[in-house]
């Protein structure tokens, strides 16, 4: 057993709570069909033992593609009914538990970093990440992304090396570089929701999940300005492009990331087949996650934050800009690791925007706006 393993292990059974929690979460799942299997349709996991043999074995091997709703995430594909039981939503609030859990992440991002990883990106038809399934899938891969096909793995090095490719130059220009008033995507991502006059403080976890801004923004002092914000959200799935552009030009201000939950679901959303992807406007405020402030050229923006969220196996939100750097709008500003993600882009109140949603409606049938596409304009002067 790998010590992170052990360590969990030793954790479950030395704290009555979590042995409570970790016993009742399995059992909570209800034995009929769908929830006899996971999504996947593999056996449902029914006590800890059993999760932690198989969080042992993924430590040591990468997600192979599938075409199921949890593609490139086999850890979430474990918890995943467990995560919608009243002793699951618990357990993944639990602070000593997602420590852990991050350690347990770590570790299997080591292996993801290493050459060991890249036997997955084969050709094989249903499992490689170059074969026909995943070639539909993804089927101007070569056209779009740095890649050589000609070497092994398609030039990449590790598992990660291939989930934070990058694109080709030219693939994805800038929308309307020159104009401040037009605001461009920072993901590649699929339009969630879009909330006006969003509260200072809010009880984000009831059903409609209303965003709670000071929760978001993790207690900052800077949380003050952006009460009645408006925020943004889109989603990344796992066969995205995970780096994250500047939505403006301007200055960053400030940065850091937030530790928080990994498999966090809303409670008020139970069993999700695809968790915790119908909790994530609830996630922004608990989850880990990345804060970039940025002061926008544009006086009528000012000052802005982008959010970038990490869901369930996405165990690294990495910043690669500092406190006082100058972007331009489409510079690259960071990215996920490992997994299907979220994000935000928050407003402080006055600043008056008109969303382009590419002829599409906001939610979880909405599909990619290519990043550094136009996603909003700013009309008129912002009103203080």
């Amino acid at each position: 057993m790998h010590p992170v393993i052990a360590d969990f292990r030793d954790l479950i059974e030395s704290d009555p709570a979590i042995f409570m929690l970790f016993n009742q979460m399995f059992e909570q799942v209800p034995k009929r069909p769908p929830y006899d299997c996971d999504p996947t349709g593999k056996p449902q996991v029914r006590d800890y033992q059993h999760m932690l043999q198989l969080l042992n074995a993924i430590l040591t091997h990468a997600p192979e593609f599938d075409q199921t709703g949890l593609v490139g995430c086999p850890i979430n594909t474990i918890f995943d009914w467990s995560m919608g039981t009243a002793a699951g939503m618990a357990a993944f609030l639990n602070e000593r538990v997602n420590a852990q859990l991050k350690q347990v992440l770590n570790a299997w991002g080591q292996f993801l970093s290493s050459s060991d990883s890249t036997y997955v990106l084969s050709d094989h038809p249903r499992r490689g990440w170059f074969g026909a399934d995943a070639r539909k899938a993804m089927p101007d891969f070569e056209r779009e992304f740095r890649c050589d096909p000609q070497q092994a793995h398609h030039g990449f090095r590790s598992w990660d090396d291939f989930f934070t490719r990058e694109f080709r130059p030219g693939v994805r220009p800038v929308a309307s570089p020159g104009e401040d008033a037009v605001i461009i995507n920072a993901c590649e991502s699929a339009p969630y929701r879009i909330a006006r006059d969003v509260s200072y403080r809010d009880r984000f976890w009831i059903k409609s999940q209303p965003y709670s801004i000071v929760h978001m923004l993790a207690n900052d002092r800077l949380s003050s300005l952006f009460a009645g914000a408006t925020v943004y959200q889109a989603y990344l799935s796992p066969l995205s492009y995970h780096r994250w552009h500047s939505p403006v030009s301007g200055t960053i201000t400030k940065t850091y990331v937030k530790d928080g939950t990994y498999f966090a679901e809303a409670s008020s959303h139970g069993f999700d087949p695809a968790g915790p992807n119908d909790s994530q406007s609830y996630i922004t405020e608990v989850a880990t996650r990345a804060l970039i402030f940025i002061e926008a050229d544009n006086p009528d923006i000012g000052l802005m934050c982008v959010l970038a969220v990490g869901m369930a196996e996405v165990s690294s939100c990495e910043i690669t800009v500092c406190e006082g750097q100058r972007v331009r709008k489409g510079d690259q500003i960071g990215m996920f690791h490992f997994g299907g993600s979220t994000h935000c882009l928050i407003f402080r109140p006055g600043v008056r925007l008109e969303f382009d949603h590419h002829g599409q409606k906001p939610g979880l049938q909405a599909a990619n706006i290519q990043v550094n596409a136009r996603i909003a304009t700013v009309i008129g002067q912002r009103q203080n």
